[in-house]
């Protein structure tokens, strides 16, 4: 049998045989959300510890005049339902993942992916900032925590503290950079919901 790691961003065996732990004892529901091209399906791609269930299809003309694809002219797939997968930050805690599609004829889904949900990742493509706009609505509505993520693709266009104030965002509210494509570094924006989630948690008992 494959040997398993205890860190998830280190080096191990292939995504396919890391089974669940049988310490595991506290599942998190977590959903990425942001616009189209925003690097969803990456991120759960790179942190996921099992093979992550892709709905990705190829983009036919049927999407032409339908798909805003300013800034992502090269995309050339494109989720239809959503993007599952598997992490273990530690051996008692376990977060599933769930990649919601970006594209606004989608955005009926989303209701139905936040159910269960604990929180969430908005992942922010500075080439279309206003894409996050609608994500932000829909989780502040729904009342659920979040983090957001600025996805440097390449040389970013607007500073954080930017990306803070067109985005209205609270201070209290994460704000952090990552590379969807790395997998250390989607971890660490996994990790830094998950102590919100705990901050917010202390702070509600303290209450």
């Amino acid at each position: 049998m494959a040997s398993r790691t205890s860190d998830p961003g280190a080096a191990g065996p292939s995504p396919s045989a890391l089974p669940l732990r049988d310490t595991a004892s506290d599942g998190l529901k977590i959903v990425i959300v942001g616009g189209f091209g925003a690097g969803k399906t990456t991120m759960v791609g790179s942190v996921s510890e099992i093979r992550p269930l892709s709905t990705e299809e190829v983009m036919t003309q049927a999407g032409v005049g339908v798909d805003d694809r300013s800034g992502v002219q090269t995309k050339s797939t494109t989720t239809v339902a959503f993007d599952f997968g598997r992490i273990s930050l530690n051996d008692e805690m376990v977060l599933y993942l769930f990649g919601a599609p970006g594209q606004e004829r989608f955005w009926f889904l989303w209701d139905r992916l936040f159910s269960g949900t604990l929180g969430a990742v908005v992942l922010v493509d500075t080439r279309r900032l206003s894409d996050s706009w609608y994500a932000i609505d829909r989780l502040e509505h729904h009342g659920l925590p979040f983090v957001v993520a600025r996805n440097n693709f390449d040389e970013p266009e607007h500073s954080l503290d930017q990306i803070r104030e067109a985005l209205s965002l609270s201070p209290e509210v994460p704000l952090l950079d990552c590379d969807a494509r790395k997998r250390e570094s989607s971890r660490d924006v996994l990790i830094a919901l998950v102590r919100h989630l705990q901050s917010l948690s202390s702070q509600e008992n303290h209450s």
